[in-house]
């Protein structure tokens, strides 16, 4: 498959290791003074990595690689005397078909980044004094972070949200996210090609059951539905699709 990993330049690396230790799953090592990656399977592509390399010698690249292994990493791990990592998720219920409770999986390399599920607290829970109950029911949320492959976004109902939007309009939670996975970014000030492609491996690896798009009523704004457009028909599916405009004082535009 093509996909993201990591390349590191044997001519700028000096083998000061410290990319070694950056990276969770353990899938850089040295060997003769340099830093290699032992194995494409053990990579997740996320490029933890990447700020802890004095050198610059550390790139995300995209070329034909071996799928990351969850399964794989932990067998290495445990081979090097590390602990593992956790599941993906835990069956303790939740929404989209998906587990609840808190889990870690595709992408590892950051601990931030780690895709956990879990289900939200009921709503009638009581809330801290002046806040009002989330509705987020994964981790993380941003479109160049999310893992196509997460079990959230199997049999989900899919929010793609303009990063603005939750800003703008004060019930986000309750009106929008309650009950889907989400997916969030800023088409003004990233590469709206690249939305289209993660998005067009998001609809065609995952089971997504509908599509919604809140995005600002401002021009710049509408990249990220004609992204998710152009996604849908690459990816040949017929699923359920909205566009939902949010006006910059919080009004529902249509």
């Amino acid at each position: 498959m093509i996909r993201k990993i990591v390349t590191i330049d044997p001519e700028k690396c000096d083998g000061c290791g410290l990319c070694v230790p950056s990276c969770a799953e353990g899938a850089i090592t040295l060997i003769d003074g340099k830093a290699v990656l032992s194995a494409d399977n053990l990579c997740d592509g996320l490029g933890a990595c990447l700020g802890e390399c004095p050198r610059d010698a550390i790139k995300i690249e995209e070329r034909e690689a071996d799928e990351f292994n969850e399964a794989a990493v932990e067998k290495h791990l445990a081979a090097q005397g590390k602990p593992a990592q956790a599941p993906a998720h835990h069956g303790h219920g939740g929404g989209h078909g998906h587990g609840g409770g808190h889990g870690h999986g595709h992408g590892g390399g950051c601990p931030g980044s780690r895709a956990m599920s879990f289900a939200p607290a009921p709503v009638d829970a009581p809330a801290a004094s002046g806040s009002r109950q989330s509705q987020l029911a994964q981790w993380p949320v941003q479109l160049h972070l999310v893992s196509t492959t997460a079990p959230y976004f199997q049999g989900a109902d899919l929010l793609i949200t303009a990063d603005c939007v939750p800003v703008a309009y004060a019930g986000y939670h309750e009106d929008f996210l309650k009950g889907k996975a989400v997916v969030m970014g800023c088409p003004k000030l990233d590469d709206n090609n690249f939305y289209t492609q993660k998005l067009t491996e998001l609809f065609t690896r995952s089971e997504v059951k509908s599509i919604t798009v809140l995005k600002m009523e401002v021009p710049c704004c509408g990249g990220i539905a004609v992204a998710a457009q152009q996604a849908l028909a690459a990816s040949g599916k017929q699923i359920p699709f909205q566009v939902i405009t949010i006006g910059i004082q919080g009004q529902i535009r249509g």
